[in-house]
């Protein structure tokens, strides 16, 4: 799937953003969160986290269920399906 791993590429590895941005798709392939629990999880500012979730939201990464306050956070189908791209990618980060 050629569109995805580039668009995580950049996502990820492409932008000043993607450390955080693969900090909350590893938490949430774990558990679904809301903004708030991440935020206490990954020690990073409420208004950080949900920049990089309306971010990975926008790129279909991320899905939400509810409102915007309590809204609760899962990897989309596609990304769950693709998951191993996203591990290749980290990968081919942390070798460098």
């Amino acid at each position: 799937m050629r569109p995805l791993k580039y668009l995580l590429g950049w996502l990820i590895a492409g932008t000043r953003g993607g450390a955080t941005r693969s900090e909350i798709i590893r938490s949430l392939r774990d558990t679904p969160q809301n903004a708030n629990q991440l935020a206490t999880l990954l020690g990073k500012d409420y208004k950080t986290i949900r920049h990089h979730l309306h971010v990975l939201e926008k790129n279909r990464i991320i899905t939400s269920v509810g409102d915007k306050y309590g809204a609760t956070y899962f990897l989309s189908q596609v990304m769950e399906d693709n998951y191993v791209v996203f591990e290749e990618i980290m990968n081919k980060i942390w070798k460098k």
